[in-house]
């Protein structure tokens, strides 16, 4: 493994910044404006929901795939380069066909198809692109690639605050010609990547574990519905019973979210890595702490938009959307930074376990906010404690991964990215519909405070990682 220069972290990681200025226009603007254009007021939380959740499934066996192939490719070019090159063409017609399917045909199903399907190329970048800073980056230098690459992931969230949320309602179109262009740069400037081509190919058969990727997504997605099912079940049960039918249905919502991503990521991760799992228990456990983060800072984001309209009653509110991520932006680049740093001296797992409290802490301050200041506030300690999670928590995986399979483990870790989707928006988009129904605006707090809890438990299951992890 070569010394490396200063450009090369960046070329390691500048594919991030396309990444994210995709999913930080799609998740928290595009994407919401498209579900009301083409559904309607009523229903909006749920068909959101559910497109989430459809398209993550989608992604969690394409990431995991792209790992396990970009592990055993044996092109000249590299590993990793030609997934992210394919995976990026692809990119451009699926973001095209998802701006006519909402706004030139109106089409509800027809974009969930299209979503889908930019899952499928998307994740065919992303799953190699994980393995290049194990496959590159020298042990002791992680913490501050992984610092570059959390400041690239969260960069974006500046720049489209300042940009595409400016202009998404107005001009829709333009804000997915914006993402277009940022995904072909992020490509082309990948390219410099000096990755060692694999000598000799792996001569175990591909097909087991491909088959093991599939029924890791299907068992996390049944069980996932299964806990949706307990929802919807004690949601009937206690019809008539007025606000006992509220508590309840808000119990049983924390349960369905906490237990399918423990009990979702727990079985499906050990089917998918296989005999290794039981060797790499404290991996399994990284996966859960991280799709309890993502899950609830995902979501909030994902609902920020619906919430400052329907609860603040904000009249542009993918405009004070982008104020919101713009602060939530910058707290979180500055904690990138500096964590990327304290990782490497001080440990990981205090980072992470602090970053869960501080993110709980600011989503009750968010459910309690009387006005847009407080908004803003709860938004800065998010920022901050996700800044400090995505840089800790990412080199606390790097080092629990075997470097030989750095791709398919880390495509298993997609559980916890395109899981997020599937747990936080699939469970609860519904449920804010059921409670909207019952007094409007009450299903996102009710989510909301939901998603802190998830935050906390987060912290928690930093028990069952081993201790002698942590640098120090």
């Amino acid at each position: 493994m070569r010394n490396l220069r200063w450009w090369d972290y960046i070329t390691v990681n500048v594919y991030w910044l396309g990444l994210n200025i995709a999913s930080g226009s799609l998740t928290p603007y595009i994407l919401p404006l498209l579900v009301v254009l083409v559904v309607g007021e009523e229903s909006k939380n749920t068909a959101l929901g559910g497109l989430r959740a459809a398209s993550m499934a989608v992604a969690i066996l394409v990431q995991a795939a792209a790992g396990l192939l970009s592990d055993r490719s044996t092109l000249r070019w590299g590993r990793r380069r030609p997934f992210i090159v394919v995976g990026t063409l692809l990119d451009l017609v699926f973001l095209a066909l998802i701006g006519l399917a909402g706004i030139q045909w109106g089409n509800y199903w027809l974009l969930v198809a299209a979503v889908m399907l930019l899952q499928v190329s998307s994740n065919t970048a992303h799953g190699a692109l994980q393995g290049l800073i194990p496959d590159v980056v020298p042990e002791q230098h992680r913490g501050k690639a992984s610092g570059l690459k959390a400041a690239f992931e969260l960069l974006p969230i500046i720049l489209v605050g300042l940009t595409i949320a400016r202009y998404v309602k107005a001009n829709t179109w333009g804000a997915i010609l914006t993402v277009m262009g940022a995904l072909l740069l992020g490509m082309i400037f990948t390219l410099p990547v000096h990755e060692e081509p694999l000598r000799e190919p792996v001569k175990e058969p591909v097909g087991p574990p491909l088959w093991r990727a599939a029924a890791l997504t299907l068992i996390f997605v049944l069980v996932t519905a299964l806990f949706g099912g307990l929802v919807g079940f004690v949601g009937k049960t206690l019809e008539g019973a007025g606000t006992l039918q509220l508590v309840g249905v808000a119990a049983a919502g924390l349960i369905a979210m906490a237990g399918s991503i423990i009990l979702g990521v727990y079985w499906s991760a050990r089917v998918g890595i296989g005999a290794g799992a039981r060797a790499h228990g404290s991996y399994v456990w990284w996966v859960i702490n991280r799709l309890l983060f993502l899950a609830a800072v995902g979501s909030v984001q994902g609902f920020a938009q619906y919430f400052l309209g329907d609860v603040m009653k904000l009249p542009d509110a993918a405009a004070a959307t982008g104020n919101l991520m713009l602060v939530v932006g910058v707290s979180t680049l500055i904690t990138a930074l500096i964590s990327g740093f304290l990782a490497d001296r001080v440990g990981r797992r205090v980072l992470v376990g602090g970053a869960g409290v501080v993110a709980g802490l600011g989503t009750f301050v968010l459910v309690a906010s009387p006005n847009m200041t407080v908004v803003l506030i709860s938004g800065c300690l998010i920022g901050a404690a996700a800044g400090t999670f995505l840089t800790s928590n990412w080199a606390l995986g790097t080092d629990l991964v075997p470097k030989a399979e750095a791709g398919r483990y880390l495509g298993v870790s997609n559980l916890a990215g395109a899981g997020a989707g599937i747990v936080g928006a699939g469970l609860g988009g519904p449920m804010a519909d059921f409670f909207n129904r019952a007094s409007p605006g009450l299903g996102y707090l009710v989510i909301f405070g939901i998603y802190g809890a998830c935050f906390l438990l987060s912290a928690v299951t930093l028990v069952k990682v081993p201790e002698a992890l942590k640098r120090g």
